[in-house]
């Protein structure tokens, strides 16, 4: 490390020296720190940079573990991680430890540093590590990106730094192949998007000193002749660069030396979108992390110089795709479709939107210090917004509605978070660099009208980010944004205005709530605003229900409900000092208009506001009275449930009901509680409402948390009386009945019993008080009822045991309790509570309240058992008749009631008994014991079983609370007893329903759910999910509270049932796998064999019972299957579809399907009958059978052979005083020996295969081919004989699909081949990527010779080389020392050895000139379907691999066979299909004998040429050409052209024939050609012939003739730039020495000049000899569509900007004549779409002088009026597009020709300019529209007071001075009219304005003709797009100028 790095660290991390090796001692003496490091001082025992916020360990009600013991465990991982690494166990081993990691780190255990350090590098490498199958890397990914997740973790440079050359040789397979040599078929590939995440959590931590060996390393990839590898650079660019501050005093580190060239890059590649979304990541990125540098310099344009700030902004406002006038997008799709291979390097645009890389580069380049500058990041961010502010309203709404809302969210969510990290000191920046609050202001006021228009959004998601955003404000600014929202809510809650605003005037208030209520004054109007909120509980309007809940709950979070008028023996004034009050702050709201601002903490004294808001707390009793009657009423209107679908609005509302309930009955004071009782007391016990059931259920649940004692003693009596009346006197659940419906008689009785269910579950102790009540009525109800409310009996049960054994938080109080005994008071309101200072109270079960449980359950259990065995006995008390169902009832209850009683009484359930006796007893049984040997055997394994990663294993307990600590306690045995005799019971039911009632599918659902319940619910309910429901509303619940920077900011109950939710993971960690017992033995058993049931129904229910079932139960898969297989292969004999399906299902679909396919004492068999059964003839066994043919193909793959790790990383992990090499000697040997018998299993399935797919159906063989590729291609040994010759003779079978198979089986067998042969034979070499080519070879590059780039572009203009360039980088943008070459004429192929000769002397044998006869044949025919008719490449290649073995004479054929073959394939050529097999047998012959030696060279080119020749001058026609085009592409691409000289040279020799009346021919020849260019690229060296004689036919008589030329003459200059710098070096210095954002690109050279002037001299001359009006085709018309096509093609492609210069003078001048030749429509639309390019061609900045000005003369002096109309489409673009670009004088100069252009002569013209006009005030920034506008309306006020309408003198034609004056009035009412238009949705209007109306009505509305009709027109447009705030509008009139108003637009009645 450098000294001065160090030094750096030192001062720049203010840190200690030492800190690589933290840790944390504990006090078990585990020791973290490396040995050298003993003597630690306390202040480095750091675990976290920043401490936890949340205590969880402290909050728990029972005593945790200590710090020792989990270090104990972490310990105990991290040592058998390294065991397993080291034995190469990677899966299940190393998987199985890193997955008991990921469980430790989830317990909110603390990772000491140094580890969490050593385990990332550890991570880090195994995530990369070449050889790990890709499933197990990319569970190491998982991990690595769990280690990594937030930043505050490690910190970069001084943790951690990481390799960045691992990801890049990764990332580097994908997108750079022809770099690594080989692309091969089966090897192991990881996904390529895992990696695209792992480089947005490992890019900070690589080392900001290897920026230039980075950028030394990808910038000669650059290049735009094949713009992939631009995009491949750009891309890997913004995945690796490390944006880490460097080290201060390295100048080559600084951002200001590197950025001109990122800049030059940007601009080489214009119009692509990837390219700015790309950029302005990285520079956001770089933004954030530079922030904090002091030694990095810092503007008012943040890290920018203002240029590149202007660039940026520019390239957002291109990102946000606003619509401009008549402007196509400013970008061309056709630039992104050539990322290509570098599509993976891409962001996730749904994770990472750009417009939040926008918003964090903007709020990351904020200052205080930006205030005092004229210029900053801040002006543009408002030019910005100002810009598109229209673009808000929502009546414009669009495809850009979302991402505008979007980019207020993140600016804010940015601002705010970086706001306060500022503040709480998280960020620690250089003070002139901080957030000011004068800047805080500014910034909200920017961005505030904005949102409050977004808020009113049509679109929903668009509303949801404006709320978001407007939230984000008000926590900055209260007094800017609560005024103006406040004036905005108050009319449309009172419902003054539409209903969708109250909508979102709702939405706003329960996003403002916090602010509302934590403000003084403000929360003054909190009760005002509850009351209006009321009304909105509709039942006819459910979402305005919702969201009024969401308000109401919000406000229960925030403020104690209780009356403090009259609190503290204070007299109470009543609330009507505070109505008066807030009646005067409304009126006031309404007076004081748009601009209302106040600051109440200013205006009220303490005791004024304290007055107010005590005397507004008064009416919270009339409040809780109205809002239950709502809430009632609504709740008996509910629809019925069961017709509900689901996630409609009435389930939204019974969802919300519970979640606004407990915060807001917590809320309330005791007295305001004791109202709520009575009257939800009142309800309940009078009414029945069905449909409302569950929500009332939810809300007496609320009822009984909040207070229990009070609530169960007033509900408890009245739910049991009113139970048994209902039993009684209205025979409720007397007897069954069929169908899911309740009946009416039942219902009373369900209402009562479900209420009554809720409210005991989560009370608590006093639930005791009612004992006995609640046992007798138990008892009672089992007794007398029948049907279905008996689940309802059987689940109050559930309630009642889950309530008494559970453990759960019981306080939801808002205030601490010592606050509630002093009495509550206004400090209470909206108060905040420190996580680490909380009380809380929980319910743990007490031995009484455990014995009553118990006894519930046992005498329910007792009884159902006793009940199962009565029925299923031959003397069942009720008869099994065939009519009733009276049995069946009987049994599904008393099956669901053992169901729900496990489920409830799960916590006392021991998951630690069921573990088998021999163990000892010792609580932390460790567990490495479980992979030694004899476990190994005694676990059945036989050695075969790759145990699957899936193979559960016991986790480690930690406490949670668990009840019976003593377990000889009596109670505990009874329990775990009975339990073991529920289990028997179950068997029992279900060995009878399987013989005497196979067809019960009800009884067995109910049986098999119970079965589920059994097996997962032991310690806590599993089954039910408790801890993801818990979550689930968790997060939504405080999803509200969350603020960006601050953590845990929640009231107070939120923060209490964090500690729930923390205990519930707890418990969810100990239910872990557990070992079997001989009862679960017997229950799997009776599952599998149901799995294969005939009856659908009952078949799933089993199958879902089953998986879950042996998820829980350790080594359960092993014991499952094998009967599973014995029924699938006898179901296949008997042919019996049902079980197939059955067997197919557990086996293939479920989570036994990996554990089968990787026991290979399973797998043979599953493999033969899946082959078996694919042969079904039933449709849907057809199809389980195609979509899982993947999963058994990966069953087939070569085990995992060898891994490559970094050796000192792995030992990093090493414990260090334990000597394991035995342990891991063993274990290795143990591996090896399994993969050993297991390859040895798969050869021998292989032969037998072969032997199966040689003589069966071909469906058999079809499925069998599919398999064998996986199974059968080994690298050490290639394939066996048998499989080679089944391949190489399957690839000519006559069915095609088979043939297909066999085929792809050839190619990847000919590919492994190859492969192996050029690793060297070696699978280490091949796994390190190291290919020997025995052709290629380094050339050295003389770079240093000024002339270098032409002689080696001058090299590629003849056939004669030593080496040929494949690579077309190679200097294009730098040059390298070397580059890479392939020797002209290779002595020697490919070094085969004895197995690779071997294969290809065995496959050879077979290819007989038969052989090739059939192929040739199956070649020709007609495809079977359209879709595939095209070249295909398989088979080129194929073909190509064949004819290498005949060119080494390994075949019984040889060349001249099939050159005789071939031409007996093509024949006549008049077949289309003659074609195709030619086209690709010839693109075969050259690539295999292309590479050769010169003779096999001309050899084969005497053949192809003349063939090829002859139909590329007379065979070509529209049927056969793409298949031409794809074998010049096959032979062309990524080569170097010489390769294909005949070809090359042949087509560049031919010349256009004017006078060839074949225009087919002509053209196709030059799409060849064209081809052929865009292939060649920069290296094609021949163009001066062709562009000459292309220039000579520029009007040629034919348009597909045109079209070619057009589009290659646009290829041949595209293809001639490049810049060839010396080297990196030199690039970088040429970039930063020209400007901050590089040179600039593109500069036409002077021939280029030249040629395009001689070009538009031409066509001027043409455009004269024209005569006008001529009908035909002339050469002006033909020359200027081909020029317009090249101009096409150039200007939506990347290097347009080579145009620009020519754009004033020529194009525009030529185009708009185009445009006017009436007679040729062709023509006039392509020259408007070629000109309506123009303005979005990104001119660099600076060179757009001319273009502005030539827009001006043409507007100003075009003699046709059409031309001067159509400039104006053209200005406006421009002026939009580069609005951050153009200087203020030009800006000036604009503005004065379109407000000249108003007085155009011609009216079309005045009109036109009047939009323009408008269109340019309204995107300007404010100071320079407020100027604009100021100038303008005094000029246009002036030109109709000086110019009245003078008196019109008789009849006839007006005067000339008439028409002026009438012209010149005309031009200034359009020029007002555009003025107010200019400004459509501004609310209430600009001050202004009214003068600006009173003045078009007074002086012009009178006028005759056009001018009386633009007045009129601009008065009704004003009026109409302000119909919604007319009432507010209205109000900046005054009297008289609304008359005259009225007076223009209201015409009378009678007129």
């Amino acid at each position: 490390m450098s000294k001065s790095f160090a030094d750096f660290r030192l001062t720049h991390l203010n840190s200690y020296s030492n800190d690589q090796n933290s840790g944390a001692t504990t006090p078990g003496g585990v020791d973290w720190g490396k040995e050298e490091d003993d003597a630690r001082s306390d202040q480095e025992r750091i675990v976290r940079h920043k401490p936890r916020t949340y205590p969880y360990f402290d909050y728990l009600p029972y005593q945790v573990e200590d710090e020792a013991t989990r270090y104990a465990a972490l310990d105990e991982i991290i040592k058998n991680l390294y065991i397993s690494i080291e034995a190469g166990d990677f899966a299940p081993g190393a998987v199985h430890w890193t997955r008991e990691l990921r469980a430790w780190l989830s317990l909110k255990f603390e990772l000491p540093r140094a580890t969490r350090v050593k385990l990332v590098k550890l991570y880090y490498e195994l995530s990369l590590a070449p050889g790990v199958d890709p499933h197990v890397s990319e569970r190491f990914a998982t991990l690595y990106s769990v280690l990594m997740k937030r930043k505050h973790y490690l910190r970069p440079g001084k943790d951690l730094i990481l390799d960045w050359r691992l990801m890049y040789k990764e990332l580097k397979a994908y997108v750079l192949p022809q770099e690594t040599g080989f692309i091969h078929t089966t090897t192991l590939k990881r996904n390529v998007r895992t990696l695209n995440k792992m480089c947005s959590f490992s890019q900070m931590y690589y080392d900001p000193e290897e920026l230039p060996a980075m950028f030394e390393e990808f910038t000669p990839y650059f290049s735009t002749s094949f713009v992939e590898g631009a995009f491949v650079v750009v891309g890997l660019i913004n995945l690796l660069l490390p944006t880490t501050p460097p080290p201060p005093g390295r100048p080559e580190l600084q951002p200001s030396y590197y950025l001109p060239t990122l800049f030059h890059m940007w601009s080489l590649v214009n119009r692509s979108k990837t390219f700015d979304i790309t950029f302005l990541d990285y520079f956001s990125r770089l933004a954030r992390d530079l922030l904090p540098a002091a030694h990095i310099p810092f503007g008012p344009h943040g890290l920018m110089t203002k240029d590149q700030s202007n660039l940026i902004f520019t390239a957002i406002l291109r990102l946000l795709e606003i619509p401009v006038g008549m402007s196509n997008s400013p970008y061309c799709h056709s630039v992104d479709h050539g990322s290509g291979l570098a599509h993976p390097l891409e962001r996730d645009q749904r994770k990472h939107p750009f417009i939040h890389a926008i918003g964090r580069w903007i709020v990351m380049s904020l200052s205080g210090d930006a205030l005092n500058h004229e210029d900053s990041i801040m002006n543009d961010l408002e030019g910005l917004i100002q810009a598109v502010e229209t673009f808000f309203h929502p009546s414009n709404s669009g495809t850009w509605t979302r991402t505008l809302s979007q980019l207020v969210f993140y600016l804010t969510d940015f601002f705010l978070m970086r706001w306060n990290k500022e503040q709480n000191g998280e960020m620690e920046v250089p003070e002139e660099r901080k957030l000011t609050p004068a800047l805080k202001k500014r910034f909200v006021m920017c961005l505030k009208e904005v949102t409050f228009m977004g808020i009113y959004s049509k679109s929903d998601v668009a509303m949801t980010f404006s709320l978001s955003a407007l939230q984000g404000l008000a926590q900055l600014e209260p007094t800017l944004i609560l005024p103006g929202a406040l004036q905005r809510i108050y009319p449309s809650m009172q419902g003054l205005v539409e209903v969708h605003r109250t909508t979102s005037s709702l939405r706003s208030l329960a996003v403002l709530t916090k602010s509302l209520v934590r403000n003084k004054g403000f929360r003054c109007h909190v009760t005002a605003l509850m009351g209006l909120a009321l009304p909105g509980i509709d039942a006819n309007d459910l979402d305005k229900t919702v969201n009024t809940l969401h308000f109401i709950q919000a406000l229960a979070y925030n403020i104690p409900f209780h009356n403090l008028d009259s609190s503290k023996g204070r007299e109470g004034t009543g609330s009507h000092v505070a109505l008066d009050w807030i009646g005067q702050e409304v009126d006031r709201l309404e007076r004081e208009g748009a601009e209302v601002a106040f600051d109440y903490s200013e205006e009220l004294t303490a005791e004024d506001e304290e007055q107010i808001l005590r005397s507004s707390t008064a009416a919270f009793g009339d409040f809780v009275i109205a809002f239950l009657g709502r809430v009632f009423t609504l709740l008996e209107n509910l629809p019925d449930a069961t017709r509900v679908r689901g996630g409609s609005p009435e389930e939204t509302v019974v969802n919300t009901l519970p979640g606004v309930f407990t915060p807001l009955l917590a809320a309330l004071s005791p007295e305001l509680y004791d109202i709520a009782l009575v009257k939800i007391v009142d309800f309940v016990g009078g009414h029945v409402e069905n449909s409302a059931r569950d929500a009332m259920s939810f809300i007496c649940n609320s009822l009984c948390k909040v207070n229990p004692e009070k609530a169960l003693k007033k509900l408890v009596p009245v739910l049991i009386s009113n139970i048994r009346t209902e039993i009684d006197e209205n025979g409720a659940a007397s007897t069954r009945h069929a169908g899911p419906e309740i009946l009416p008689r039942d219902r009373g009785l369900v209402w009562h019993l479900s209420i009554l269910g809720m409210a005991v579950v989560h009370a608590g102790k006093p639930v005791m008080n009612h004992k006995k009540e609640l046992l007798d009525l138990a008892e009672y109800m089992h007794k007398s009822c029948k049907g279905l409310p008996t689940v309802h009996v059987s689940n109050f049960i559930h309630h009642l045991l889950i309530n008494l054994t559970g453990i759960f938080t019981i306080d939801y109080n808002l205030s601490e309790p010592e606050e509630v005994a002093k009495g509550i008071d206004i400090e209470n309101w909206g108060k905040e509570y420190d996580p680490k200072k909380l009380t809380i109270s929980w319910h743990v079960p007490t031995r009484e309240e455990i014995e009553f449980a118990a006894e519930l359950f046992q005498t329910r259990a007792e009884g159902a058992i006793a009940t199962i065995k009565s029925l299923t006995s031959p003397d069942s008390p009720i008869k099994r008749d065939g009519a009733g169902r009276d049995w069946s009832d009987e049994m599904t209850r008393n099956l669901t009631l053992i169901r729900l009683i496990v489920s409830g009484a799960s916590m006392m359930f021991d998951n630690k008994r069921f573990a088998p006796k021999t163990e000892s007893s010792d609580d932390d049984e460790d567990m490495s014991g479980v992979d030694d040997d004899e476990s190994t055997q005694k676990r059945g394994l036989g050695g075969l079983g790759e145990a699957s990663d899936e193979e559960v294993q016991p986790t480690r307990k930690y406490p949670s609370g668990y009840y019976f600590t003593d377990k000889s306690d009596p109670l505990y045995i009874a329990l775990h007893e009975l339990r073991e005799r529920i289990g028997e019971a179950l068997h029992q039911a279900h060995v009878f329903l399987s013989t005497s009632q196979q067809d019960d599918v009800q009884c067995f659902n109910a049986l098999y759910t119970a079965y589920k319940s059994f097996f997962l619910d032991i310690g806590t309910e599993r089954s039910a999910q408790v801890l993801d429901r818990v979550a689930r509303v968790f997060n939504s619940d405080v999803h509200p509270f969350k603020i960006s920077g601050l953590r845990k900011k929640y009231p107070r109950p939120l923060l209490l049932r964090r500690a729930h939710l923390y205990h519930l993971q707890r418990m969810r960690h100990n239910a872990g796998p557990r070992p079997k017992t001989p009862i679960d033995e017997l229950l799997l058993a009776d599952l599998a064999e149901s799995c294969v049931s005939l009856y659908t129904e009952i078949r799933r229910h089993a199958q879902s019972a089953g998986d879950s079932a042996v998820r829980v139960i350790i080594a359960a898969r092993p014991l499952v299957i094998p009967s599973l297989l014995d029924a699938f292969e006898k179901a296949i004999k008997e042919n019996d579809f049902p079980r197939i399906k059955g067997a197919m299902y557990s086996l293939l679909y479920g989570s036994l399907s990996k554990t089968a396919g990787k026991d290979w004492r399973f797998a043979p068999r599953l493999i033969k009958a899946f082959i078996a059964a694919s042969t079904a003839d039933k449709p849907s066994i057809q199809k389980l059978a195609t979509s899982t043919t993947y999963a058994v193909m990966e069953y087939g793959k070569p085990v995992e052979k060898m891994v490559l790790l970094n050796e000192e990383i792995v030992r990093a992990i090493k414990p260090k005083d334990e000597d394991l090499l035995g342990v891991i000697a063993k274990k290795r040997a143990l591996t090896l020996g399994k993969r050993k018998k297991i390859e040895a299993k798969k050869a021998q399935l292989t032969l037998e295969l072969v032997d199966l797919a040689k003589n069966s159906h071909w469906k058999t063989e079809s499925r069998t081919a599919t398999l064998l590729i996986n199974l059968g291609l080994r690298f050490e040994s290639i394939s066996p004989d048998s499989l080679i010759e089944l391949i190489t003779n399957g690839a000519i079978d006559t069915h095609p699909g088979l043939r297909g198979l066999y085929s792809g089986a050839m190619i990847a067998l000919f590919c492994l081949i190859e492969l192996r042969a050029t690793c060297g034979h070696d699978y280490k070499k091949f796994l390190l990527d190291i290919v020997e080519n025995q052709s290629k070879i380094k050339v050295p590059t003389k770079r240093d010779d000024p002339n270098w780039t032409e002689e080696f572009l001058a090299s590629f203009a003849k056939p004669e080389t030593e080496y040929f360039i494949d690579q077309d980088y190679h200097g294009w943008l730098v040059w390298e020392k070397e580059m890479i070459g392939f020797v002209a004429n290779p002595e020697e192929e490919v070094q085969y050895d004895d197995v690779e000769q071997n294969a290809r002397k065995q496959i050879g044998n077979c290819l007989t000139l038969d052989w090739f006869k059939k192929l040739f044949e199956f070649m020709k025919q007609e495809p079977r379907d359209s879709g595939s008719d095209r070249f295909r490449m398989a088979t080129a290649m194929l073909l190509q691999f064949t004819f290498e073995l005949m060119k080494d004479g390994l075949t019984p054929v040889n060349f001249e066979d099939i050159k005789a073959l071939c031409m007996e394939i093509y024949g006549d050529g008049t077949d289309k299909h003659q074609h195709r097999a030619t086209a690709e047998i010839l693109g075969a012959i050259v690539c295999s004998y292309r590479d050769g030696s010169a003779v096999l060279r001309d050899q084969m080119w005497e053949f192809v040429f003349p063939i090829m020749k002859e139909i590329f001058e007379d065979g070509l026609n529209p049927e056969n050409l793409s298949y031409w085009t794809s074998f010049l592409h096959l032979i062309l691409q990524g080569k170097d052209p010489r390769r294909s000289w005949p070809v090359i040279e042949w087509l560049t020799s031919q010349r256009l024939d004017r006078n060839s009346n074949a225009a087919f021919k002509e053209s196709s020849k030059i799409q060849l050609l064209h081809n052929c260019i865009l292939e060649a690229g920069w290296h094609f060296q021949l163009e001066k012939p062709i562009l000459e004689d292309f220039l000579k036919h520029l009007d040629h008589p034919y348009k597909g003739v045109r079209e070619a030329v057009g589009q290659t003459m646009g290829s041949i200059f595209k293809t001639r730039y490049h810049e060839s710098y010396r080297d990196v070096k030199a690039l970088m210095d040429a970039q930063y020495n020209a400007s901050s954002i590089g040179t600039i690109p593109y500069q036409p050279t002077e021939e280029f000049t030249v040629l395009i002037k001689e070009v538009f001299q031409r066509l001027e001359k043409w455009r004269h000899e024209r005569p006008p009006g001529q009908q035909s085709q002339s050469a002006y018309t033909a020359g200027s569509k081909t020029v317009l096509l090249w101009l096409d093609t150039s200007l939506s492609s990347y290097e347009c900007t080579t145009l620009t210069p020519f754009f004033p003078d020529l194009f525009m001048t030529e185009m708009l004549h185009m445009m006017d030749v009436k007679e040729d429509p062709e023509l006039m639309t392509l020259a408007y779409h070629v000109f309506r390019h123009l303005p979005n061609i990104p001119h660099p900045p600076g060179k757009d002088h001319d273009f502005i000005n030539a827009l001006i003369r043409i507007g100003k002096t075009a003699t046709s009026w059409h031309q001067r109309l159509r400039i104006q489409i053209n200005i406006q673009v421009l002026y939009f597009r580069r609005l951050f670009l153009i200087s203020q004088a030009e800006q000036q100069a604009l503005y004065t020709c379109v407000s000249e252009m108003l007085e155009d002569t011609q009216l079309e013209v005045r009109l036109g300019a009047a939009t323009t006009l408008s269109g340019m005030i309204r995107c300007s920034p404010v100071r320079i529209r407020n100027h604009m506008l100021d100038f303008l309306k005094r000029k246009f006020t002036k030109m109709l007071r000086d110019n009245p309408l003078p008196k019109k003198t008789g009849f006839g034609t007006p005067t000339p001075d008439y028409t002026r004056i009438t012209i010149i009035r005309h031009a200034a009412v359009l020029g007002l009219g555009a003025l107010v238009q200019a400004f459509p949705y501004q609310s209430p209007p600009q001050k202004w304005l009214p003068e600006v109306l009173a003045t078009l009505a007074v002086r012009a509305a009178s006028d005759p003709g056009m001018v009386g009709k633009s007045v009129k027109t601009a008065l009704s447009e004003f009026k109409k797009t302000r119909q919604d705030t007319w009432h507010v509008d209205m109000k900046a009139f005054t009297s008289d100028q609304l008359e005259d108003l009225e007076g223009v637009l209201w015409k009378s009645y009678f007129a």
